[in-house]
């Protein structure tokens, strides 16, 4: 019985994520997903299934479909139903069947859906956290650390040792002395570290359409590093003409217009990096998100600069994500694919629209570096 259950709740979970992946354009360009925390549950519609139901006697007192009539008759005097009279009813109507599913089983169906290959750490980029590992047996110890099968043992060695075994009458009493328990030593493990730095242009040109956009795919390539690395940071910056960090609420949320100098936004990025980020230490991916529209030729040469001499060299993947616009201009891409064509440590993406995040997503991180 508990298989035949066992084997059930597999078989709606596989009907859960298959429905998962048909709808999942539509769940990645949703903006309730925005805001939901590791560990969250999101509530996935269903399709109704039906359930036949026999009734056992004579079929002689006629049914539907039988007898005479015409297509469109109302059945048994019956109104037709779409013109919605009657009275209130005090009974339940039909309801949509929802099923649970974690962030973190949304952040793996991404992954097998775009491919996505998984994140390789580079380097040293790691932190040593402590873990404690049961390797050893000990004479001391809590009870709740008693090594039975041990204990056992060396009682029964001793009984023997001393003639008090019996083959006919098999008893082990264990004494204190046959005790043994599990012993465990510290040890300093390496758990892979990782930081996010999203940078977002909120200047006058990135309309509230493409700043969804933006935090939607923001949020779904941080579910999927959080899927990836177990100790990950989130940095959050926006600029127009200024660039200033920001939390996690702000970010999502805020409605801000202006001038666009980018170059801003790349040396606070730095200057984060340089102050909290090792790069010995750390895996660091920076996502810049923007409309393309760039205040001046002379701003666009300083941001190559900056990220030429020292952003790039020093991170995983330095991304950036062009959002159209109907009054950027765009040129920053072009000009960001002159300059890093041959580098693999940039990628760079168009988002047309909110049913392109998928494809921009999978740009990005498909190298899996």
């Amino acid at each position: 019985m508990s298989l035949n259950i066992d084997n059930d709740i597999h078989r709606f979970k596989q009907i859960v994520r298959g429905k998962v992946r048909r709808d999942l354009r539509k769940y990645m360009s949703s903006t309730e997903m925005i805001g939901k925390e590791k560990g969250r549950a999101v509530r996935v519609p269903l399709p109704q299934i039906g359930i036949p139901r026999f009734r056992y006697g004579k079929n002689d007192t006629g049914g539907i479909g039988q007898g005479d009539g015409e297509k469109g008759d109302a059945v048994d005097g019956q109104t037709d139903p779409a013109q919605g009279q009657g009275q209130a009813g005090n009974q339940p109507g039909e309801h949509v069947l929802e099923a649970e599913i974690t962030l973190e089983e949304l952040a793996e169906i991404m992954g097998e859906e775009l491919e996505l290959p998984r994140i390789e750490p580079k380097g040293k980029k790691q932190i040593k956290a402590e873990r404690d590992r049961y390797t050893g047996i000990s004479r001391v110890g809590p009870e709740s650390l008693r090594h039975t099968r041990r204990t056992f043992r060396e009682a029964l060695k001793r009984q023997i040792a001393s003639g008090t075994w019996s083959p006919s009458n098999p008893r082990i009493i264990p004494i204190r002395d046959d005790k043994r328990y599990r012993s465990w030593t510290t040890k300093a493990e390496p758990q892979s570290s990782a930081v996010i730095i999203y940078m977002m242009d909120v200047s006058g040109s990135m309309g509230r359409e493409q700043k969804e956009i933006v935090r939607l795919e923001a949020f779904w390539i941080d579910l999927w590093l959080q899927h990836n690395y177990k100790n990950v940071q989130n940095r959050f910056i926006i600029h127009d003409a200024a660039a200033r960090e920001v939390d996690r609420d702000t970010f999502f949320r805020t409605r801000e217009s202006g001038g666009t100098l980018i170059s801003s936004a790349y040396q606070l990025c730095w200057e984060i990096i340089q102050s909290d980020y090792p790069p010995s230490e750390w895996n660091i991916y920076p996502f810049h998100f923007s409309d393309g529209d760039n205040w001046s030729k002379a701003d666009t040469e300083k941001c190559l600069a900056l990220l030429k001499q020292q952003m790039v060299p020093a991170v995983n993947q330095f991304s950036y994500a062009q959002v159209d616009s109907d009054y950027g201009s765009g040129q920053f891409y072009d000009d960001m694919q002159g300059a890093f064509a041959d580098d693999e440590r940039v990628t760079l993406s168009r988002i047309p629209d909110r049913d392109h995040i998928m494809d921009s997503i999978k740009e990005l991180l498909g190298k899996g570096r």
